[in-house]
């Protein structure tokens, strides 16, 4: 029996209501997917692994939701507002509940998976019940392409407002809770319209969309406050700065005098010994080059790398490429962490192009004496892609006559064989015809806050490291240590290693490998 008579059909207002609410939706239910996925992103790395997890759960919960759509047998309209409203409170919090169970327990995978399980089953729930709902409307010409056509056009609405207008404006939380509160205005706009006509039902319902009002909205005016504790569990240290980019989650932290910056959970810098990184990464290169009139930095938003470069007084122009404008706007206005750079992002000449590094060398006609890859670990296979032979190819068809390129290239000691696959993958690289290759030198230093870290230098002839002279003052680098970075001890030795391709993430699961087997 459904709770829909023949005496009370409904209007024609009922079946675009319905129609209406399925588009609304849809664009809720797939923003708590890309939510869940990127949240998961954020805080464990690997976007890959974590919205291949998240979409393959929900889509699967979805189909559970569907078949246990035939064991609802009456009050079909109770059932679909009740259940909406289910979806916009258990949706809507699933960022906040996530950043809550990461900051306090060790359950975060499993209490974030169960909750796109949830949220998936009550969406898989909703179109089977539309549509039944919609066949006791005989005299409505509301056919299943009428819902399926709202359904698809409501997901293709919300692949663009969750990077354009939700991520960037709102950040993951906030977000979450306005869809949440959206997906319950769709409920209430439904209860309102066209029932449930039972009044104990009806007031019932009225009374779960009031509470589920208050407490996401609630929620949402907490947001802020909220996440920031979260963050301070996390991090400890007093956060100074957090934002979500739409790109990464953004994080500053600072005890006494030490700043550190967090890149999706990952340590980027600590503001005590991130000179001897710097130094370490630009001088060989610098003082390697037969000329360093045009410098080009890939990745070093923070300005950093740049600093060490223009104390070169016959650089003319650097270049900097980094895809997130907010880091390098951040570190160009922010008077703390100008002054960590020394103003470097607001030198004349300095040139900042928030693009990808990779589209950046494919369209590029300039010719860079110095090209330094200051990127961030290859932990994930979109940043794997960097360190791939043909980003290095693109590299060397930029580098000018006579050039260097120096890259970083993780830890040799943490994930030795990672390392190793970087140095071998520059090394296999060619260009123009094949004739022209790089010749490279690995070396690595101490950085006390990350332990020893690795990098690359290399050109089409490389000097050897007794012969290059550093004679600019700086805190750690002199020309009687630099020789000796380039010898490797046994346990950090070269092995044999696979190269690193772009249809292949093999540097990835080298580089997961190493800091697994160190880590346990």
């Amino acid at each position: 029996m459904s709770n829909v008579s023949p005496e009370h059909r409904l209007n024609r207002t009922a079946g675009v209501v319905l129609v209406v609410s399925i588009f609304f939706l849809a664009i809720c239910g797939l923003v708590y997917e890309l939510i869940a996925g990127t949240l998961s992103s954020y805080l464990l790395g690997d976007s890959v692994t974590q919205f291949s997890l998240v979409i393959g759960l929900f889509l699967t919960a979805m189909g559970v939701g569907s078949f246990l759509s035939k064991y609802i047998h009456s009050h079909l309209l109770a059932w679909f507002v009740g259940m909406e409203l289910a979806v916009g409170v258990i949706g809507g919090t699933t960022a906040l509940i996530g950043f809550a169970i990461f900051s306090y327990t060790e359950f975060y995978e499993p209490v974030l998976l169960g909750l796109v399980g949830i949220v998936g089953v009550l969406v898989g729930l909703e179109i089977p019940l539309v549509i039944r709902i919609l066949r006791e409307l005989s005299e409505l010409r509301v056919t299943l392409a009428n819902v399926l056509s709202a359904d698809y056009i409501g997901a293709l609405a919300a692949s663009i407002l969750f990077p354009f207008g939700l991520l960037p404006y709102l950040g993951l939380a906030r977000a979450g809770l306005v869809m949440g509160l959206a997906n319950i205005a769709v409920a209430g706009l439904v209860l309102w319209r066209i029932g449930p006509r039972e009044k104990p039902v009806r007031r019932r319902l009225t009374v779960f969309a009031g509470l589920a009002t208050v407490l996401v909205g609630g929620a949402a005016v907490m947001s802020g406050r909220l996440v920031a504790h979260f963050e301070n569990r996390i991090y400890q240290d007093e956060i100074v700065y957090a934002a979500t980019t739409p790109y990464q989650r953004l994080v500053l932290t600072r005890w006494r005098d030490d700043v550190r910056l967090y890149l999706n959970g990952h340590l980027q810098f600590s503001s005590v010994d991130e000179y001897r990184y710097h130094e370490a990464l630009v001088h060989p290169a610098m003082v390697a080059a037969e000329q360093r009139s045009s410098v080009l930095i890939l990745g070093g938003g923070d300005g950093l790398a740049a600093r060490q470069v223009l104390a070169y007084d016959d650089v003319k122009s650097v270049d900097i490429v980094d895809i997130d404008g907010q880091v390098t706007e951040l570190f160009r206005t922010n008077p703390m962490l100008a002054k960590l750079n020394d103003g470097a992002l607001s030198d004349p000449r300095v040139h900042v192009h928030n693009v990808d590094a990779m589209r950046f060398l494919q369209e590029s006609d300039q010719f860079f004496d110095v090209i330094l890859m200051d990127l961030p670990d290859p932990s994930a296979a979109e940043l794997g892609k960097l360190y791939s032979q043909a980003f290095f190819g693109l590299a060397g068809r930029r580098l000018a006559a006579g050039g260097m390129l120096a890259c970083q290239c993780t830890s040799p000691f943490r994930s030795r064989e990672a390392f190793w696959c970087i140095v071998h993958t520059i090394g296999a690289t060619s260009w123009g015809l094949g004739n022209e290759r790089f010749h490279v030198r690995p070396y690595h230093t101490l950085v006390p806050t990350f332990g020893t870290w690795g990098f690359a230098l290399a050109g089409q002839s490389v000097p050897e490291p007794a012969e290059l002279l550093i004679q600019l003052p700086t805190r750690y680098l002199t020309t009687d240590l630099l020789p000796g970075l380039f010898v490797f001890p046994p346990d950090m030795a070269e092995v044999d290693t696979p190269i690193n391709r772009l249809n292949d993430a093999v540097l990835t699961r080298l580089y997961r490998m190493g800091y697994h087997k160190y880590l346990d």
